[in-house]
């Protein structure tokens, strides 16, 4: 199917809120990636969202050049043309913009969607995030609201952090207190009180209860899910709205339990990022593939190798089929394997 519209994206983000279910969006940075999120999904019977990161960019138009707008654009044109040979619904987003990057990949990328709708046509990403977690939060909710006007123009959506996440995320590194990683109710109702409520634009919310960026063993990282949901009734309550008015996003999320994933989907989270685990499932299927077919790969002892074997596309498939896999298993925690739209 072809790349969801802005209004197939917003109603994707409230049938996962009514449907008490998330999508999953998975960071890439290849076509390779991308083939493998998108042969997951149809494989789950589930629509998504495919993301890019900065670094993930740089890499997509070439390490050695490191044109992130011009590799997030390459990104977006790959994955429009492809999409249209799978029989589900995906969304495109940019992932974590921290200030720096502002002026080389989020502010060139809303110019060039802006051009696209000009001229009559769809935004290129049907989101894209701000990360402002390493600024003072007075910072942070002034450049979203200087960007929320820009992307409800373009019929998108943006998505803020409102607190810390932990560990590091493509050259994004926060290493402050504990109590950094966890948002609080105050800081949240600061950030309504100037983004207003979806009548300046629609933005998504990735708040901290001690999320952490990498890979960490079951327990090894201290999640409290229940605060989005005293959160989400302290926002409720303070300026009268319906249960939940917030459209929660879930980051760092390796190595969290079934339980801590559902409670945190209860409480109104309706995306969240996977990057880590797809990432380890990919490189895992290579490191197999090249230690069992170690003679057919490598030219031992005099002999010439394998082709068959070396090809990259021979073991770029088990790679992507083992990273479609990861995706399944994604749909399934998130709730939404077998709810594709399409």
């Amino acid at each position: 199917m072809p790349i969801a519209t802005p209004e197939q994206y917003a109603e994707m983000l409230d049938r996962a809120k009514s449907g008490g279910f998330a999508y999953p969006a998975f960071n890439a940075s290849s076509s390779q990636s991308i083939n493998a999120i998108l042969q997951g999904l149809t494989e789950a019977g589930s629509d998504g969202i495919i993301q890019v990161t900065t670094g993930g960019a740089d890499y997509f138009a070439g390490h050695t050049v490191k044109g992130r707008a011009t590799g997030a654009l390459a990104f977006a044109k790959f994955a429009h043309e492809v999409a249209k040979s799978y029989p589900i619904t995906v969304a495109l987003h940019t992932d974590h913009c921290p200030k720096p990057a502002l002026d080389d990949f989020l502010l060139p990328l809303i110019s060039e969607s802006e051009k696209v709708v000009a001229d009559g046509g769809q935004p290129i990403f049907q989101s894209h995030m701000w990360d402002g977690s390493a600024v003072p939060l007075d910072e942070n909710i002034e450049i979203a609201k200087s960007l929320l006007p820009r992307m409800k123009a373009i019929n998108s959506i943006l998505e803020v952090e409102i607190g810390v996440v932990g560990g590091e995320e493509d050259g994004v590194q926060h290493e402050g207190s504990n109590e950094a990683l966890y948002t609080t109710t105050a800081d949240v109702a600061k950030a309504v009180e100037a983004l207003g409520l979806g009548d300046q634009g629609r933005w998504i919310a990735a708040l901290t209860f001690g999320n952490v960026h990498g890979v960490y063993k079951p327990g090894g990282v201290k999640l409290r899910p229940e605060l989005l949901g005293e959160i989400q009734a302290g926002i409720s309550d303070k300026f009268g709205t319906a249960a939940k008015p917030l459209d929660l996003v879930f980051h760092g999320g390796s190595g969290s339990t079934a339980d801590e994933i559902a409670l945190a989907v209860a409480n109104g989270v309706v995306k969240m990022n996977i990057d880590t685990d797809t990432q380890y499932a990919f490189t895992r299927a290579v490191a197999g593939y090249m230690f069992s077919k170690y003679d057919g790969v490598l030219k031992v002892d005099g002999e010439v190798g394998n082709k068959k074997a070396y090809d990259p596309r021979a073991w770029g498939k088990v790679a992507e089929s083992a990273m479609a896999a990861r995706v399944v298993e994604a749909t399934q925690q998130l709730g939404s394997a077998g709810k594709s739209q399409s």
